[in-house]
């Protein structure tokens, strides 16, 4: 049976009308998931992270669902002047391999930073691309560059408080934070940020988070040198 579905877009910048594959749900199958909430899957057929970004084809603006529904005349102005004035017709809506996913997640990453897109849509993007580089194509200095660029991103989230419009609770996004700095070996940060979620008021309403995150302070603590307080 075809994994796949066409979804239907309407490119906000050219008006173009596209499709672009996606995973039917019933064949996305989890194998691991690792504990930034990577999750690898039974197939690469099956990866759903290689169809996270739609581009358009006709003017190479690059999207995903989190992206603004509406753009700016900034914005337009942008992409038209950017990306669409130096675009080439191709078509990205086929059966992906994870070269072509990955070039689909620059342009996406590409068309979020010309159009100001949010902190936390643009740590979704680099966090995702992190995962691919994990675990169909092993490469760990690209994984590291984008893992680094994702934590800054959720940072700057935090501080701007916009991952609540996106439905991501404070106790996951500190979590998700600490567990990101360990990744990158910056462990007096992860600390911090997981010493937050255990303290955390709202801590009796995701228990499992809080137990993940105590777990990790503990590995930290038991392998490093890292002075930690409890």
């Amino acid at each position: 049976m075809d994994p796949y579905y066409s979804r239907n877009i309407s490119c906000r910048n050219c008006k173009y009308e596209y499709s672009t594959l996606k995973i039917k749900s019933r064949f996305i199958r989890p194998l691991t998931h690792d504990s930034d909430f990577c999750t690898t899957y039974h197939t690469l057929e099956t990866n759903p992270l290689l169809y996270y970004v739609s581009v358009c084809p006709n003017c190479g603006y690059a999207v995903t669902e989190e992206f603004s529904s509406k753009l700016t005349k900034e914005a337009l102005l942008a992409i038209q002047t950017k990306i669409q004035k130096h675009w080439q017709f191709k078509n990205y809506g086929q059966q992906r391999t994870v070269e072509t996913a990955i070039n689909a997640y620059k342009l996406g990453i590409y068309s979020g930073i010309i159009t100001k897109e949010s902190p936390i849509v643009m740590a979704g993007l680099y966090l995702r691309l992190a995962w691919i580089y994990r675990t169909v194509e092993p490469s760990q200095n690209q994984e590291l560059r984008f893992l680094k660029l994702a934590v800054d991103q959720f940072e700057l989230s935090y501080s701007l408080g916009d991952y609540e419009e996106k439905d991501m609770s404070e106790i996951k996004l500190l979590y998700l934070i600490g567990d990101l700095h360990c990744r990158i070996d910056s462990e007096r940060q992860a600390i911090q940020y997981f010493q937050m979620v255990i303290r955390h008021k709202h801590k009796d309403k995701e228990k499992r988070l809080v137990e993940k995150a105590r777990d990790r302070w503990y590995e930290i603590r038991r392998s490093s040198k890292v002075k930690v307080s409890s």
